[in-house]
């Protein structure tokens, strides 16, 4: 790996002042760990080799094709889309794997129904008093899109019920002792502070599904003072865009819930209205909600709301499935699945800032070329071997991630292999390698027995494990990893920490990233990748499939765990 050789004369440099047999001590130690040293007999050696084997030149040639312009943001039924498409096909056929889509092809077809708000021919109106306000769509408020009909409507008092959290596992409900049935429920964003990481991202987002759960017919969300990011007045241009779910075989929108016959969210201002007459003031709730306390009221104020929906279905994404058979007898008949999302935003309009001016092509190089790049040199990897693993190997390139992780929950909702053989989950989606790969993040190894060849492939790669540096921002909810845990499959998901080796702060460097180049044209080739990093990356997710797909035993939920509990299933990822 010649792009190692400017890290190790980095090394050298550091050591200058240190007396010689320390730093050659210490110089040999950090070579080691750069490529790749740990014990046998926790890594067999020909998984070792083909490790070590990993091609970052072949990262770079990936990515550099993936994000290329005449892709055009690979969107998802777009020609862009198609020529990534074809060029994943090809790469997997040359590496032998098999097609495992549908009908003896790579492609498994996702169905998608567009659903956009008619905000012209759509309205809400507070009634107080009996009398009726009338609110302004964009300012005041704005609705989401309703898949179970064209027109809806609502009118119903409201209740509040705090962050809208039922997690009594967690010792927390705003739902106890209240009756939403046939009313409207309103609470604010977020869940709370109280809760782990991973566990606050699901509740965050839990919502609408809670609300439908208990009764409830509608459903108004607003956000704490505090939350700029999540105002009404910040998301109108995104939460006004349309949105896309994916349908069964009766043509079912999934992941809806058509019992709520308004969804909306509110700015700020206009929330404090609700309190208007409530048991408490706006201001009592928010200290409430800060202090992590349960609360429910009515609030004495109703809602009107008429939601037009214009829904149109015809788009249909892909999927690219291939499959590596694994060797051992029986164990061949379990799967180990990797997933990336190849799809990306296509294009939109240019964004001041870009390499190129004017530029609108959305090209999706860090978001998520990347993540497909290092699977595809993963599976080769992978063909590389003597001999398969004992169990076998399913890459996945998803479709409509971008679209709210479409494409991989409709994979692991309806998938080509049977559900409960599907052993593990590794997913891979915008690393962030713009420095040396020193730690890493595992999203979901703390949930599952997982965290043991997560534990053996850092060991070799010689990288450490590090916190969420970022919690904030809800990763483990925000990837296509999260369709596989909904099924009670145990997952991973890797991304680079925050140590660089050197005065720079990763955290920084990442919340920069997203700041200024996320979603934007200049997510381009024009960014400073470290190739090296990359090529670890690939180190650890080979590793990390390849320990589980030799593992006598599946991986298990650990127990008790939140999510192993609410989506394991008794028979699911037991030990055979």
């Amino acid at each position: 790996m010649k792009t190692l050789s400017l890290s190790y004369t980095k090394s050298l440099n550091k050591f200058v002042q240190i007396p010689l047999k320390i730093k050659l001590l210490t110089l040999l130690l950090s070579l080691a760990g750069s490529i790749g040293v740990a014990q046998p007999n926790l890594i067999p050696a020909d998984a070792q080799k083909a490790a070590r084997s990993v091609r970052p030149e072949a990262i770079e040639a990936h990515m550099r094709y993936l994000a290329d312009d005449k892709l055009a943001g690979r969107k998802p039924g777009s020609q862009g889309y198609e020529l990534a498409a074809q060029y994943v096909e090809k790469q997997f056929k040359t590496l032998g794997f098999k097609p495992h889509g549908q009908n003896g092809t790579f492609r498994q077809a996702v169905p998608l129904r567009k659903a956009q708000v008619r905000e012209e021919a759509s309205s809400l109106a507070l009634i107080q008093d009996g009398k009726e306000q009338s609110l302004i769509y964009g300012k005041n408020f704005i609705l989401s899109p309703n898949f179970g009909q064209t027109s809806s409507d609502v009118s119903a008092p409201i209740v509040f019920v705090g962050f809208g959290v039922s997690a009594p596992e967690l010792g927390y409900d705003d739902y106890s002792g209240v009756d939403v049935r046939g009313k409207i429920v309103a609470c604010f964003n977020g869940a709370p502070s109280t809760f782990p990481s991973n566990q606050r991202a699901y509740s965050s987002s839990a919502k609408q599904e809670v609300a439908a759960a208990h009764g409830a017919i509608g459903l108004i969300t607003f956000s704490l003072p505090t939350d700029v990011s999540a105002r009404v007045e910040a998301n109108a241009p995104r939460n006004r865009q349309a949105i896309y779910r994916w349908t069964d075989l009766q043509g079912r929108a999934q992941r809806t819930f058509p019992q709520l016959r308004v969804i909306a969210s509110m700015g700020d201002s206009t929330t404090r209205i609700l309190f208007t007459k409530a048991p408490k003031t706006f201001e009592q709730a928010r200290l409430n909600a800060n202090q992590n306390k349960p609360q429910a009221f009515p609030m004495n104020v109703s809602l009107r709301a008429h939601t037009q929906t214009e829904l149109s279905d015809g788009l249909v994404g892909e999927n690219i499935v291939s499959l590596l058979p694994g060797s051992d007898p029986k164990l061949k008949d379990e799967y180990v699945v990797y997933v990336s999302h190849l799809d990306h935003l296509g294009i939109g309009r240019p964004i001041k800032g870009a390499s190129t001016p004017g530029d609108s092509i959305y090209n999706g190089a860090h978001d998520n070329a990347s993540g497909v790049a290092i699977n595809l040199e993963a599976a080769r990897l992978f063909a590389s071997l003597p001999k398969s693993p004992r169990r076998s190997i399913l890459f996945v390139a998803v479709t409509g991630e971008e679209m709210g992780l479409l494409g991989s929950d409709y994979f692991a909702s309806n998938p080509t292999v049977p559900k409960n053989k599907i052993v593990a989950n590794l997913c891979l989606d915008m690393p962030f390698f713009f420095h040396p790969l020193l730690d890493i993040v595992p999203y979901g190894s703390e949930h599952s027995s997982m965290k043991m060849a997560v534990e053996s492939a850092a060991k070799f790669v010689g990288v450490q494990i590090a916190k969420d540096p970022i919690p904030e921002q809800a990763v483990f909810m925000r990837s296509d990893h999260f369709s596989f845990v909904r099924q009670g499959i145990p997952a991973i998901y890797i991304k680079s920490g925050s140590t660089t080796g050197d005065d720079r702060n990763g955290t920084k460097l990442n919340l920069d990233w997203r700041a200024t180049i996320y979603h934007t044209p200049q997510d381009d080739m024009n960014q400073p990748f470290d190739w090296n990093a990359a090529a670890r990356h690939v180190q650890l997710q080979f590793l990390i499939g390849y320990l589980t797909a030799e593992s006598d035993t599946r991986p298990v939920w650990n127990a008790g765990d939140f999510f192993g509990t609410k989506f394991g299933s008794p028979t699911a990822n037991k030990p055979k």
